[in-house]
C-alpha cells in the first residue's frame, strides 16, 4: 500500500500563486507515476497533471498548462505543483495521486489508472 499526503491548499487572491505538496509513503517502490486531479463540487474528477517516477515525462490538461509546474523531489518521494495565475475556474479539492500501472500516454489523464489517492486539500480563490 502507499500512503499520500497533501498540503498546502488554501485561500488565494485571483492571479496569486500556491504550491501544493503530496508525500508518498509504504511501498513507494511500486510508483511508477504520479499526479494530481481536482474535483469541484458537482463536478466530476479532472485531470490536471502527472509526471512519471523514472524519466520526469509530464502531461498537463490544456486548462492549467503554462502556469502550473509538477516536480519531484525523489530522495523525499514527493510531488510538488507550483501553481501560478490562478483564477476563478481553478477552485476545488485538488487530489494527489499515484499509479503503478501507468502505462500508455494516452491512459495518463484517466482516473482509473491510478491505484493510490490522497484526502485532497482545498484552493480557494477570492476575486
Amino acid at each position: 500500500q502507499v500512503q499520500l499526503v497533501e498540503s498546502g491548499g488554501g485561500l488565494v487572491q485571483a492571479g496569486g500563486s500556491l504550491r501544493l505538496s503530496c508525500a508518498a509513503s509504504g511501498r513507494t517502490g511500486s510508483i511508477s507515476a504520479m499526479g494530481w486531479f481536482r474535483q469541484a463540487p458537482g463536478k466530476e474528477r479532472e485531470f490536471v497533471v502527472v509526471i512519471t517516477w523514472s524519466g520526469g515525462r509530464t502531461r498537463y490538461a490544456d486548462s492549467v498548462k503554462g502556469r502550473s509546474t509538477i516536480s519531484t523531489d525523489n530522495a523525499k518521494n514527493t510531488v510538488y505543483l507550483q501553481m501560478n495565475s490562478l483564477k476563478t475556474g481553478d477552485p476545488a479539492g485538488y487530489y494527489c495521486t499515484a499509479s503503478s500501472r501507468i502505462g500508455r500516454y494516452d491512459n495518463w489523464p484517466q482516473v482509473k489508472w491510478y491505484d493510490y489517492w490522497g484526502q485532497g486539500t482545498q484552493v480557494t480563490v477570492s476575486s
